[in-house]
This record gives C-alpha cells, structure tokens and sequence, in this order.
C-alpha cells in the first residue's frame, strides 16, 4: 500500500497534541517525530501563546534590513540599466562609480536588484564567455579592421565598417558605407588616418576588398596601406579568433544598438553609431580592460598621415623592377608572378638567405619570393 502522506503542519499538530498530554516524554516524541528538542519546545511555546496559526512556517525575512541598499542606489542602478539594458551588474557599478555615486554595493548585490526588479533576461547567464586574447603592449601597433555583417534600412543597405585598436580596443571607425568598395573604404580610412595617425600594421579578413592568405594576397587598398608604410596581415582563414577584439566589438555592437533598433538612412545609421561610439569609448567599462574605458588606455599615433603618398624608394644595391600587367615581373630572362595590385609599381629584389633565392619588396613589406632554382613554366 502507499506510503501516507503527511502535511508539515499535520505533523506538528500531531506532535503539539501529544506533548500537551499529561506525563507525555517530550523527548522521546522528538525522536519519533525527527526534530530536535530546541525545534519541539519552539513548536509547543509558539501554540501556547498564539495557538494553531502559530504552527504555520514563519516568514524568514527581517523586519529590519540595515544593510540594504537605499532606494536613491536602486533608481540609480535601475535608471543606467534602462539607458544601457546591455550592460551587466559589473559594467553598471563601475559606470555608476565614474560619475560620482557614493555608497555602492558590490556587484551581486547590484545584480541582485536587477533580478528583484525584473531586468534580468536568464539567458542572459547562458552567454559564452570571450577566449582569453593576445594584446599589444601598446597603441596603434595593431588595429584590427573588418566589416560587419551588412543589414537593410529602409533607404539602402548598411555594411559597418569597423577599425578597432588591439591594445587599448578604443573603436578609432564605426562607418556606415553603402557598399564595401575599395574607393569607399580608402576614403573612410583617410578620414580616420587624418584624426588618429598611422598604425604600425593592420590586420583584417580575406576577401574583397582586403586581399587573401592564400591566393589575391594584395588589393589595390593593402598596396595603398603598404604604401602608407602600414604593414598589412591578414587573418587565418576560418578563424575568427584572429580578429577576436574586432570580432567581440561586432557583438557588442549588436546586443547594444542594431538588435533594439532600426533606421530609415544611412545618415541616420551614421548618427547613431556616431553616439554609440563615443559611449562605448568613453563610458562604457570595458571587462578586458579591468572596467577602464577604452579611451583611458589610447593616444593618437605619432605618426601623421600624409597628403600626398611618398615616393618609392629602395636601397643603392636593390635590383628594381616594375610590375607589369598581370602582375609579373621580369627577372633574369624569366617572368615571375608577384600580383596585379603592383601593377605600374617599382618593386625590389633582395637576395635572401637562400641560394638563388630572393625576396621581393615593395616599399618595406616583404610581398613575394622568388626561386631561380624551381623550374621554368612552359609558355
């Protein structure tokens, strides 16, 4: 037969009627009934004075809570999650902290008045943390450069181009193009190369406009860059991680502003990432950065952009040569292919380490090798 079931509050008024007995063994009615004495005499004490309602659980809370958070911390708290509904408990305090409000508690319990008031998404606790990345000790040794996956406005469609800094992850371009165009991009990074500087290198993806690891290495716009004196990488294919800083403002970007907004133009588009950014700079505390915002670790670069490109120049001994169409050059007797964004532009061979070997520049970035020793292709 199945076990009875019996209620909390059947049990203890079970066990209060029978203690109430005459000569009743309160003890020994504690071990029959699996309490401890301290629980059994609380239970009879509680019935004397108050009867049967006394037996009920008792609410556990506190009158009094000293320690609890004043409203005006909660209506701050509430208030900046509100504007920033992106930002976690942490983000939120140290933002708080950086305007001047005094008595904070420590993030939980700002997370916990999230959750209290209903500001807590649960699958927001299901995100994935970031993978722990490489940093550049310093600014504009890298930046990471990309284009966002593109989206529709009701004029046009959007392709966010994005520039950030390695080191500082301070977002030096956040452009709304109308295409990914290698003249829309060289215009837009000549606005930013004119307010920031020169990096030392840039990294970005395969593809257009930026060229690839494998095959179509070079653009005409990482010929432009090298020409610049900015070193151009790329990252490994099917590896995101490479542009993982870039790839994580992508993300931020999102959740932040594309996800709970829409716009009508790319004027408007503009607008709004134009504000966006300047939060996300100046405002907004950055995890990787111990909660520093990115504009406390950048400073522009000291190097200036230049009006007009420089000539190219190599050394007395170099062996020169120019690009032809399709991208060959000629060398002793014999064409070798470099690429076709060199088209027109001298280029310089340099024996390497290697016999009959040498190495092909172009300005001061390594672009190709050639071997003198591999075997001639039939024309």
């Amino acid at each position: 037969m199945p076990w009875k079931v019996v209620s909390p509050m059947g049990q203890r008024e079970e066990f209060v009627g029978l203690a109430r007995q005459p000569d009743s063994n309160i003890r020994l009615l504690c071990r029959r009934f699996q309490v401890s004495p301290t629980t059994g005499y609380k239970w009879l004490d509680r019935y004397g004075q108050r009867g049967r309602e006394a037996l009920a659980d008792q609410n556990r809370r506190p009158e009094h809570s000293p320690r609890r958070c004043s409203p005006a911390i909660e209506e701050a708290v509430l208030r900046l999650r509100d504007q920033r509904p992106a930002w976690g408990a942490r983000k939120l305090r140290r933002r708080l902290f950086n305007i001047g409000v005094t008595g904070l508690p420590c993030p939980s319990t700002v997370h916990q008045i999230l959750v209290r008031h209903g500001r807590v998404d649960p699958k927001e606790s299901l995100k994935h943390r970031a993978f722990q990345r490489f940093e550049h000790p310093a600014p504009n040794q890298l930046w990471q450069m990309d284009f966002k996956g593109h989206f529709a406005t009701d004029q046009a469609r959007c392709h966010p181009l994005t520039v950030l800094d390695d080191h500082s992850r301070y977002a030096l371009g956040l452009q709304a193009c109308a295409d990914e165009r290698t003249q829309t991009v060289q215009q837009r990074l000549t606005s930013i190369f004119r307010n920031y500087g020169l990096p030392e290198r840039m990294t970005m993806d395969n593809g257009s406009p930026w060229g690839s690891i494998s095959a179509h290495r070079f653009t005409p716009l990482t010929a432009w860059l090298i020409r610049l004196d900015v070193r151009v990488s790329h990252s490994r294919p099917y590896h995101p991680q490479t542009q993982g800083k870039d790839e994580r403002f992508h993300r931020t970007l999102g959740d932040e502003l594309l996800r709970r907004h829409t716009f009508s133009s790319l004027a408007e588009t503009q607008r709004a990432f134009d504000q966006w950014r300047d939060v996300y700079n100046f405002q907004r505390p950055h995890d990787a950065l111990e909660l520093d915002v990115p504009a406390s670790r950048y400073r522009p670069s000291p190097r200036p952009f230049p009006e007009t490109l420089p000539p190219v120049l190599y050394l007395p001994g170099d062996l020169v040569r120019k690009v032809q169409l399709g991208g060959e050059i000629w060398f002793r007797g014999r064409p070798f292919k470099i690429a076709p964004a060199f088209y027109r532009h001298p280029v310089a061979l340099r024996p390497s380490s290697l016999d009959g070997v040498f190495d092909v520049f172009f300005c001061s970035q390594n672009i190709a090798q050639i071997d003198l020793n591999s075997p001639e292709l039939p024309s």
